[in-house]
């Protein structure tokens, strides 16, 4: 079974499909991570991240593989071929570089489909950009998170101080609102609204909130769609198109 969690920057995805993963006994699958680690391997070999060409022939060579700990839901380790990646690929020059990484339609293919490996079996919560309408639209459960982008950056802000990074809120604002543009009106995957996915607002809710909201519909179409074993042997890429010519 996959729950599919889409949404803007700084919406709260990360935390929030975490928890629900956690909650849900869920293997978490963090897809931007994917598109991070590739940004940062490029710009250490000095790669152009607008081409997109060259970024899918790298990123082709390499695995990238996610490490947990023994009976863990959650990764604790990224790698990039055999080059760790978890200490950078949060940095805010890699929130800045991801975004024309993650809109190359070369790479993009790609990593589509090394994203369908790593969820295609088993109990997977994802979230990205466009899971639920793009990687997998077959996904048990659809959920897209929103705030106001003032919040949004308050949120980036504090997340920024607690990390020990810089957190000058107007520019983490101009920053949020430069990424939207970027991601809602891009010519491959934009950031969209699932047909058939729940929208959730989380200005005003908590994160303990938000999570229990997701928690409480999961569970449902869980044992309604899944039966007792939650879909733990179902093949979630089974029926989908293949990867689309405007990817090669």
């Amino acid at each position: 079974m996959i729950i599919a969690i889409d949404g803007p920057a700084g919406s709260g995805k990360s935390s929030v499909a975490r928890a629900v993963a956690l909650r849900m006994g869920f293997h978490y699958l963090d897809t931007g991570a994917m598109y991070r680690a590739v940004a940062v391997a490029a710009m250490r070999r000095g790669i152009d991240l607008n081409d997109g060409v060259t970024l899918r022939e790298f990123s082709k060579t390499r695995k990238i593989s996610f490490a947990y700990e023994e009976g863990e839901v959650l990764p604790s380790r990224v790698y990039f071929g055999d080059e760790e990646m978890t200490d950078y690929i949060r940095s805010p020059e890699v929130d800045r570089a991801v975004s024309p990484v993650a809109s190359c339609p070369e790479l993009r293919g790609d990593m589509l489909a090394k994203q369908r490996m790593l969820g295609s079996k088993g109990n997977y919560v994802v979230e990205g950009r466009d899971i639920g309408s793009v990687v997998f639209p077959n996904a048990a459960l659809k959920i897209f998170l929103t705030a106001c982008v003032e919040e949004r950056a308050r949120r980036r802000s504090l997340q920024n101080e607690t990390r020990g990074l810089p957190s000058d809120f107007d520019k983490i604002l101009r920053g949020l609102k430069d990424r939207d543009e970027k991601d809602f009106n891009r010519e491959i995957a934009p950031l969209t609204i699932a047909d058939d996915a729940i929208e959730i607002d989380t200005t005003n809710m908590s994160e303990e909130e938000v999570v229990q909201a997701i928690v409480d519909v999961a569970t449902k179409v869980r044992d309604k769609v899944c039966g007792p074993d939650g879909g733990a042997n179902d093949d979630n890429c089974r029926g989908l198109p293949e990867i689309g010519d405007e990817y090669a």
